[in-house]
């Protein structure tokens, strides 16, 4: 079955201030979704794992030549929008089911409760035959 990346990123969808400036429980609500979706994923078997991530201004940035010159630098990097927040891998029968469990992530509650609708990125990940047409 092919797999699948919903790539979260900082993004707000309808929602203008940042999580930072939410309420504690508007937070857990947010966060108590997500572990509830990925729990009915789970135990579906459609979900191979996936991960919030702390936020861009921890972030390292690391650049090797291979041959020991290695530069690592402090976040943040780029726009937040343009940042990883987090990521779910799911493996499902079809393309069609990846985009209605991306739909339930854009669904996530913010301020409110009200649905963030914020934009998730949907990519297959690569398998063994795209490699293989990759390197013919």
């Amino acid at each position: 079955m092919p797999r699948y990346l919903l790539i979260v990123d900082y993004r707000p969808g309808d929602v203008a201030e940042p999580m930072d400036e939410w309420k504690p429980e508007e937070i857990r609500a947010h966060m108590n979704y997500y572990a509830e979706l990925n729990r009915s994923l789970t135990e579906s078997g459609e979900l191979v794992g996936g991960e919030a991530l702390t936020g861009p201004a921890q972030a390292k940035e690391v650049v090797s030549d291979g041959r020991g010159a290695t530069v690592v630098t402090d976040g943040p990097f780029a726009e937040a929008k343009e940042v990883l927040a987090g990521y779910q891998i799911v493996e499902v029968e079809s393309e069609d089911r990846a985009l209605e469990i991306a739909a339930l992530v854009s669904a996530v509650p913010g301020p409110g409760g009200v649905p963030l609708r914020q934009p998730i990125t949907v990519r297959r990940v690569m398998s063994d035959a795209d490699f293989d047409a990759l390197t013919a």
